[in-house]
């Protein structure tokens, strides 16, 4: 159970201002969270397999292999903005 004034000090760890009205009702939002969580802890779970993701997508994983890139006056075919064999970009500072 979570009372008021752990909510006032999760809230002064927070940095965040909790007058008391607030602390009532997030002790009492709380304390709905835990109960929710009361209720999933008796959920007969035997011989479910864990769920990591609800898709089952795994890693597809390639051979690293070296190949030619494209040629550097390709690469910059396309742009207006290149100086010296680079891409020309604005300044940030």
């Amino acid at each position: 159970m979570i009372t008021k004034e752990e909510v006032e000090h999760v809230g002064w760890l927070a940095r965040i201002e909790i007058d008391a009205k607030e602390s009532d009702a997030y002790a009492e939002k709380l304390n709905s969270v835990l109960d929710y969580f009361g209720q999933l802890d008796e959920v007969d779970t035997e011989g479910v397999k864990p769920t990591y993701h609800v898709a089952d997508i795994v890693n597809v994983f390639r051979k690293d292999e070296v190949t030619e890139s494209m040629p550097q006056e390709d690469v910059l075919a396309n742009t207006e903005h290149k100086q010296e064999g680079n891409f020309k970009a604005p300044k940030i500072m």
